[in-house]
């Protein structure tokens, strides 16, 4: 029976129903991984002798939910992400069928917070952000109760802050960015506080909802998935805030400035070391069992782990791209080869 299955699959990648067969890889996924992957993709056109992929930024989570929603030439091949794949996802995955993935990590990448050149300098910390925009904040010194967050302005959390309205404008839930801050930014300036961090120990579930949630009250917008529209919206409105990644902060230079995050501002080399305090890994994940079938998925995976691509003289580099070191990029330059399956047990750590 097994092999029915297996050699149905095959037959409606490639045969069944030539309407929905494809010549072209299909991507979808992260909004911050997508400028590399979308340089990637168009190098790949032009030299390879494949057809260019198709390339759709939906964000990490929704991205993964189109991949792992199963096999098939109506499904992606391909999914970037601003985070790691979460075990649920992983198991929505196997449930639907795709139980062979390759998890490949290309570089990393800092959370920036930024404004419009010409608005007010901010010089936050974690604890600040966190005041800003969690939804419920410490009700005493200590933090061991909550209330609903009545903060409306910046200079009421710290009078070292500018005498403006918090206006944070940033990506929905859906996002591996939104992920990312909320777990480096915003729970890390709870975890100030002694009893959000007793709390971690007695109720881990109750920990997460209270030092993770963002305000809706609307002084944090959601933009969307199009981090350029945020660099608009700033333009717009010098006193607002944006929340995206490094690599539009330097696309973006002359339009908007960053603001330091505990002393440290989101330059290449401090995001680099981890000096940075809000920086995380980009991934994109491959689904095994179409790189064998739709025409250039190995290949395109061998392009985007290559040294040209990702190795600190790679072209991917000069777009934002922060390297990995050699040795890991390296282990993902041969999973990439070897389309290596992705070890679930690496969630649990």
């Amino acid at each position: 029976m097994k092999k029915k299955i297996i050699t149905f699959t095959a037959l409606t990648l490639m045969l069944s129903n030539q309407s929905e067969a494809r010549d072209q890889i299909k991507i979808v996924g992260s909004s911050t991984v997508y400028p590399f992957a979308t340089v990637v993709a168009e190098r790949f056109g032009k030299t390879s002798g494949f057809k260019t992929p198709v390339i759709e930024s939906t964000g990490s989570g929704g991205g993964l939910k189109l991949f792992c929603n199963g096999l098939g030439t109506q499904h992606p091949d391909i999914t970037n992400a601003s985070r790691r794949i979460k075990m649920k996802e992983v198991k929505n995955c196997e449930k639907n069928g795709v139980k062979d993935i390759t998890e490949i990590k290309i570089g990393y990448d800092g959370i920036a917070f930024a404004n419009a050149k010409s608005g007010p300098t901010f010089d936050l910390t974690l604890r600040d952000l966190y005041l800003a925009l969690a939804k419920e904040i410490p009700a005493d010194t200590e933090g061991d109760e909550v209330k609903a967050n009545p903060f409306k302005m910046w200079n009421e959390i710290n009078p070292k802050l500018p005498a403006k309205p918090i206006v944070v404008i940033g990506p929905p839930p859906t996002s591996g960015t939104r992920d990312a801050f909320n777990e480096l930014a915003i729970e890390k300036g709870c975890k100030t506080f002694p009893g959000r961090n007793a709390l971690k120990k007695k109720d881990k579930q109750l920990y997460k909802s209270q030092c993770r949630a963002i305000r809706e009250d609307g002084l944090y917008v959601e933009a969307g998935e199009n981090d350029n529209l945020i660099i608009e919206k700033l333009v717009a409105n010098p006193d607002a805030l944006g929340v995206f990644g490094y690599s539009f902060l330097d696309q973006n230079k002359d339009k908007v400035k960053a603001s330091k995050v505990d002393n440290v501002f989101p330059e290449f080399e401090a995001i680099s070391s981890g000096e940075y305090p809000v920086s995380r890994s980009l991934f994109f994940y491959v689904k095994n069992a179409h790189a064998s079938v739709i025409p250039g998925v190995k290949q395109y995976v061998r392009e985007f782990t290559s040294s040209k691509s990702i190795g600190n003289e790679g072209y991917l580099i000069s777009k934002g791209l922060i390297p990995l070191p050699k040795s890991e990029r390296a282990k993902f330059e041969k999973d990439g080869k070897t389309l290596a399956k992705f070890d679930e047990n690496l969630l649990k750590k």
